[in-house]
């Protein structure tokens, strides 16, 4: 059985062992996480926060639907 803890070894640093150990984690740890990202990045760039001027990029969205 493998033990939680500190390692040095590069194979640790995979997406897949990053999900593999994001998904380890609960619902709440999951959420501090999140909540902890993003008080980071707002505090690197309050700018985040004045509005969405987020726009929809053509042909990026696909509709699936059941037959």
């Amino acid at each position: 059985m493998r033990q939680r803890g500190v390692t040095h070894d590069r194979s640790e640093e995979s997406p897949l062992a990053k999900a593999r150990w994001f998904q380890s984690l609960s619902l709440e740890e999951r959420l501090a996480l999140f909540c902890e990202i993003t008080e980071l990045a707002i505090a690197q760039n309050p700018d985040l926060l004045k509005g969405n001027d987020a726009r929809p990029v053509e042909g990026r969205i696909q509709v699936l639907s059941r037959t």
